[in-house]
């Protein structure tokens, strides 16, 4: 487990991932990539516990990913079933876990100042987080993807799922998106990866 986890992760951050995954009931595997989440956590029906992360995560991302599943494990270990899965318990367990990978042999010094101000308080998805997840995304390899805010309005985009939709005007911090076959209005973050039709 531990073999296969480190070539997905910084050299610097091996020795402290190998520290907190010395548990005997927690596994960790590394999975194709899935569109809707880029980890998970969960106990499993023998009592045992796994954290899954999608393989297609560039190093920074997947580290932060690894510390926010072992937050959940963690939390759960500590407090059980009662707490709210992102609430203050996992939140203080995520920032106490995350502070010694907050480093410049770790981290490259332009995501440094993003990680501090992201886990003041950290939410439940990095992606909420639009500049940090913007800055992310620059170490991911090359491909034919474009964010939403780079599309020019009034143009059509595609979806991983198929859904073709039409970029409209921005509001406060998202944009204003139309399926083109329900006519049904949606908003999207600025940082939605999209592919552009001709």
């Amino acid at each position: 487990m531990i073999t296969t986890l480190l070539k997905f992760i910084p050299n610097q951050s091996i020795s402290m991932v190998k520290e907190l995954l010395a548990v005997d009931n927690l596994t960790v595997k590394v999975k194709n990539e899935r569109k809707t989440r880029h980890g998970d956590y969960r106990q499993l029906p023998d009592g045992k516990h796994q954290i899954t992360i999608n393989s297609n995560l560039n190093p920074y991302r997947f580290l932060i990913t690894l510390i926010h599943e072992i937050a959940h494990f963690e939390a759960y270990t500590k407090h059980g079933r009662s707490i709210k899965p992102h609430g203050k318990e996992w939140k203080q367990i995520f920032q106490h876990l995350m502070l010694p990978f907050l480093r410049p042999d770790v981290f490259p010094n332009e995501l440094l100042p993003l990680l501090a101000k992201h886990f003041k308080n950290p939410k439940a998805s990095s992606d909420t987080d639009v500049d940090l997840a913007l800055a992310l995304k620059q170490f991911n390899p090359p491909n034919d993807k474009t964010y939403v805010f780079e599309v020019p309005l009034g143009t059509d985009f595609k979806l991983y799922n198929g859904k073709i939709f039409k970029k409209g005007q921005k509001r406060r911090k998202r944009y204003e998106c139309v399926e083109v076959i329900s006519g049904k209005l949606y908003l999207f973050n600025p940082n939605a990866e999209v592919k552009v039709l001709d």
